[in-house]
């Protein structure tokens, strides 16, 4: 009998560890990522699209690539770079695999940008739109450029030549330089030229052209036209645009932060050291010799495959600065019809924004319905002289932001004023800086994320004081407090004075200022500990639900879906027969309708002229518990950030989200459904079937609720109300507690209710409403309410 091997025997031992993985039903991360971006690049082919908007479809997938090549492809390379390779635990692949299957995949994308840019510029051309390329200037136009080169382009820039005594330097990310092969007047070998594009001036020149037309040339095609007179008396031979994108995936806690250096001083080394990684990609415009183009590449360090060219303009950023510039009577028919945030029906401007929310909960829907209620709010209380305190976690803000102008003031006022100040948002780092030294400058007191977890979550609190009672109005997000991106990224805002949620604020923050990431919250369910297990327990109820013949349902809305143990669970889910509804707009690792696997999963992805950003967690076929939330399901956000999910109990809050979503789950034009394989099609439309477009009707709607508020004349009158959505009201409610091993009796917690105002009309049902008679104070019940929504977060009775 032959005695088995000793690799036998260790692969006999890890079968019995670790089962093996099913990865019939999931796929790469980065793949999926690809064709997301894809997707964003398929509304630059649709006609339907305005022309001009179709052309900024063309720059955000650009965007989007830089992006991902810079932080996903970058931090793959340096894997790769390993002797053992981790594996992908959704593909089996390792992280050279990946970066092959990346690159493999890459041409046929770039050639597909390419492609549509030149069809699109050639049509903006005829329309009178016309960006002027060296090779076709006209003798006018040579003259205008000549003549702006010399007087203010030449002072700027420094021409380099690349020689034994001056070694190629480094090329900054993301910044654009003309390279060129130089000859030389010696018997010298050809040489190398290099003249980085000045960041520091206007990238887009405009040309005098016909009233009724715009011309523009770039700066880099500026200098290109005058390139002969760059160098003395070298005399270029080729010439190109080219970019480098280098690696960004830098940890900032992984760096060290220096004993006594202040955080923020920690964090501008990194943004410089940024600058300086290995190189990823290089992308080259025009046309360079084998020789130059081999020199270039070897100081870089980069292989053939990583080396793209094409024939159109790098850094397509420019595209939007030139929105502004498009004669009035192509406006209409270039560029979206303009938009203007509307005001929400619930809430009246002309009264206290604090007063309404003790009376009702408020959800405000970005971009339809605009940000002012929250800005006055936090206005109002920087002058309240009953707000005691103001408490934000901030990640992404405006440039010019009012919010934060309004935390300067309250902190000038005399309030206790803490900001939570990510400085690790990536890409934005720089900017929150900025603001994190003025915050502390005014008086505010600023704290940042715990080391190794970026803190993601978007909460406000402000606290008043009415003679000896505390009251407290939470604000919580699934979007950034930031003014200009509430105009572009669809989001959901709860602004709420549920004493529960309440507390689990105050909680929340004070756990941030000690930096314990371990809290034990009753209503709220905050990663990276309590968020996720919030999550299995809903899809462990519907699981129950359908396993006994009742009906179950799940729905999620989400960016991305990445996390094995959530796909996993999902997945069980499908098989016992819950159907799950999933609106995802980028990555998906999951793939649906796999035979006997994923077949009661539906994915759709919708991309349109706003982004989709808004996350809900829905559970039961009446959606009978509704969480809203910061975070994706992606490793990084259930486990590795400070995320948080927060209930929707307010019943017309909660048929608002549903009447929304609802919406979405109808859209038959920018939906597209994911198949089996991982792909994305187009959702096929019923015989006789409108289309309906979910974006756009969203925006109809704004603006039709919006329209009996400004008609009606400001008086002193009860509270505005909402147009009630045209779907089912439904009683929120909580997981009941698992039973114990030695079971006792329990309260009747199965439908608790989430009224905040004792003017409404009370629930169905023997659960008895929250009443609010007095502000912070609260009848009992809310302790058992807490109870049944701490059993879905943290499994535990007690």
């Amino acid at each position: 009998m032959n005695m088995p091997s000793k690799i036998e025997k260790k692969q006999a031992a890890a079968k019995l560890r670790k089962p093996p993985r099913d990865f019939s039903y999931t796929q790469n991360r980065e793949l999926s990522w690809l064709r997301f971006d894809n997707r964003v690049l398929d509304e630059a082919f649709d006609e339907s699209v305005p022309l001009f908007e179709r052309l900024k479809f063309v720059s955000i997938f650009e965007s989007n690539l830089d992006e991902f090549l810079m932080v996903r492809v970058g931090g793959l390379s340096d894997l790769a770079e390993l002797k053992k390779q981790p594996v992908d635990n959704k593909s089996n692949m390792t992280a050279s695999e990946q970066v092959d299957a990346v690159m493999a995949e890459l041409p046929g994308l770039l050639t597909r940008w390419e492609s549509i840019f030149k069809s699109i510029e050639g049509k903006l051309d005829t329309l009178g739109v016309h960006r002027a390329r060296v090779d076709s200037l006209t003798p006018e136009e040579r003259t205008f450029v000549t003549r702006y080169f010399q007087a203010y382009v030449s002072p700027v820039i420094s021409p380099l030549v690349i020689d034994p005594r001056h070694p190629f330097p480094n090329l900054r990310n993301g910044a654009l330089y003309l390279a060129c092969g130089l000859d030389g007047v010696t018997d010298e070998e050809s040489l190398l030229g290099l003249i980085e594009i000045p960041a520091s001036m206007n990238r887009v020149v405009e040309i005098p052209s016909p009233t009724g037309t715009y011309s523009y040339i770039l700066l880099e095609d500026v200098i290109l036209a005058c390139l002969d007179s760059c160098f003395g008396s070298y005399k270029p031979l080729d010439r190109a645009l080219i970019r480098v994108t280098r690696n960004a995936d830098i940890d900032p806690d992984g760096e060290g932060v220096e004993e006594e250096e202040d955080y923020r001083q920690h964090m501008k080394r990194i943004l410089k050291k940024r600058l300086r990684l290995q190189p990823v990609v290089l992308a080259v415009s025009g046309s360079l010799e084998k020789a130059t183009l081999k020199t270039i590449r070897k100081a870089l360090e980069l292989s053939r495959r990583s080396v793209f060219t094409c024939d159109i303009p790098l850094d397509l950023g420019y595209v939007f600065g030139i929105e502004g510039k498009i004669p009035e009577h192509l406006r209409n028919e270039l560029l979206f019809t303009p938009f203007k945030p509307q005001p929400n029906p619930t809430i009246d401007m002309a009264r206290s924004i604090r007063e309404q929310v003790l009376q009702h909960d408020k959800l405000l829907f970005y971009p339809y319905e605009a940000m002012n209620p929250f800005l006055d709010l936090v206005h109002e209380a920087a002058y309240d002289p009953e707000c005691i305190s103001l408490r934000i976690t901030l990640y992404r803000v405006a440039k010019q932001s009012r919010l934060c102008e309004s935390l300067i003031d309250a902190a000038e006022n005399g309030k206790e004023v803490t900001v939570l100040m990510e400085l690790r948002a990536r890409f934005d780092e720089q900017n929150n800086i900025e603001w994190a030294e003025r915050l502390e400058e005014a008086g505010c007191t600023v704290i940042y994320g715990s080391e190794g977890f970026k803190c993601h979550s978007k909460i406000c609190q402000l606290t008043y004081r009415e003679g000896m009672a505390l009251t407290r109005l939470t604000l919580l997000g699934t979007g950034n407090f930031n003014e200009k991106t509430a105009k572009l990224y669809s989001d959901f805002m709860l602004m709420t004075a549920h004493p529960g949620i309440g507390e689990d604020a105050n909680l929340f923050f004070r756990n941030l200022s000690l930096g314990n990431l371990r809290g034990d919250y009753r209503f709220l369910g905050v990663a990276p500990v309590g968020l996720k297990p919030l999550i299995m327990r809903g899809l462990d109820r519907e699981i129950q639900r359908a396993l006994a013949g009742e009906p179950a349902r799940v729905f999620f809305k989400l960016n991305s879906l990445t996390d094995r143990e959530v796909i996993d669970k999902i997945a069980e889910a499908s098989c016992a027969g819950v159907r799950v509804d999933m609106i995802i707009r980028g990555i998906s690792c999951l793939k649906p309708g796999v035979p006997g696997k994923t077949e009661n999963v539906h994915v759709r992805s919708i991309v349109g002229r706003f982004l989709e950003h808004a996350r809900v967690y829905a559970f039961g076929v009446d959606s009978d518990m509704i969480y809203l939330s910061s975070a994706d399901m992606m490793t990084r956000n259930t486990e590795h950030r400070v995320e948080i999910a927060f209930p929707v109990l307010d019943p017309t809050c909660r048929a608002l989200v549903h009447e929304y979503m609802g919406m979405q789950l109808r859209d038959n034009v920018k939906a597209r459904s994911l198949t089996s394989d991982g792909t994305w099609v187009p959702v096929e439309r019923a015989e006789g079937e409108k289309p309906f477009n979910s974006q756009e009707a969203l925006l109809e709607r704004a603006y039709r609720n919006a329209e009996p508020a400004a008609e009606a004349k400001p008086a002193p009158a009860p509270e505005p109300q909402a147009a009630t959505p045209e779907v089912q009201k439904v009683q929120a409610t909580v997981i009941e507690p698992e039973p114990a091993p030695a079971p006792q009796p329990e309260p009747q917690v199965t439908k608790p209710a989430p009224e905040t105002s004792a003017r409404r009309e009370k629930p169905a049902g023997k659960t008895k409403a929250i009443e609010r008679h007095r502000p912070g104070r609260v009848r009992m019940g809310l302790g058992l309410i807490g109870l049944g929504l701490k059993t879905l977060i943290t499994g535990k009775t007690k």
